[in-house]
């Protein structure tokens, strides 16, 4: 059966990635593409393999026209949760990467998902060497509960810290065989030198021209530290992940966030 996939946020530089992923996999089809940046000079999308799809800019109308089995997400915080609550609505599966999405907000999405009974999956990072680093630093925090994380994205980034940099504290939390309490008195001459803290994890988040999307979880033991890193130097590392998630979610049910839950860790 070949999956019908929306693109949302196809003009982007991820969306431009992922329309080239999907049209040249066999098993998927790209059904619509739509991008609130759209003008009047952007009659069709700037991919050799799909010269002719136009480029919608309302989601809603382009969904209920096209009709996909699955709506793929890389557009902003400050737009994601009416693109899945529209596509949940009309039965589509979302399948998201924007980064931002809180807590709160999974438990809306849970919600809704069991209101319209259609499945949904989140990903702070599609990168599948980044899952490993996630898995990894877990397992390390069972024996080296210290730990702090240092994450680097393009400049264009706009959420701080990234999804990754949050789930990895929320993993290296849940994970650790003691709570780490800093008996030191901190004194910072400059506010926020020291970062975030997420369950005593400190996160320091660096947005510069010439990144991706880059992390590293160093951890610090007796005489010795541990640093695990991951880097993803161009957006077609995150394409196995995604196209791999738009194929899954046709088999499951409600809400999954993290692509570790469909590996095999």
């Amino acid at each position: 059966m070949t999956i019908r996939v929306a693109v949302s946020g196809a003009l982007g530089k991820m969306g431009r990635t992922v329309v080239a992923a999907v049209s040249a996999d066999p098993e998927l089809q790209l059904v619509a593409a739509v991008d609130i940046a759209k003008n009047k000079s952007d009659t069709n999308l700037t991919v050799p393999v799909v010269p002719a799809l136009s480029i919608s800019r309302e989601l809603e109308p382009a969904l209920q026209a096209s009709r996909p089995d699955v709506l793929i997400d890389f557009t902003s915080p400050f737009t994601v949760m009416e693109n899945i609550e529209i596509a949940l609505k009309n039965r589509v599966r979302p399948v998201v990467g924007t980064t931002g999405i809180t807590a709160a907000d999974l438990e809306k999405i849970r919600s809704w998902s069991e209101a319209y009974g259609t499945s949904a999956f989140i990903a702070p990072n599609f990168a599948l060497g980044a899952v490993l680093m996630m898995h990894f630093a877990q397992l390390a925090a069972r024996y080296l509960p210290e730990a702090e994380i240092i994450e680097l994205h393009h400049d264009q980034k706009i959420d701080a810290p990234s999804g990754t940099a949050i789930k990895t504290a929320e993993m290296i939390a849940a994970a650790r065989s003691r709570e780490v309490r800093r008996e030191i008195e901190e004194l910072e001459k400059v506010e926020g030198a020291r970062g975030g803290n997420l369950s005593g994890i400190r996160i320091h988040s660096i947005r510069l021209p010439g990144f991706v999307a880059h992390q590293e979880v160093i951890f610090g033991g007796m005489g010795q530290t541990l640093t695990i890193r991951h880097d993803s130097t161009d957006r077609t590392s995150f394409m196995p992940g995604v196209l791999l998630a738009v194929k899954e979610i046709m088999k499951r049910e409600g809400v999954i966030y993290g692509l570790e839950n469909i590996l095999d860790l």
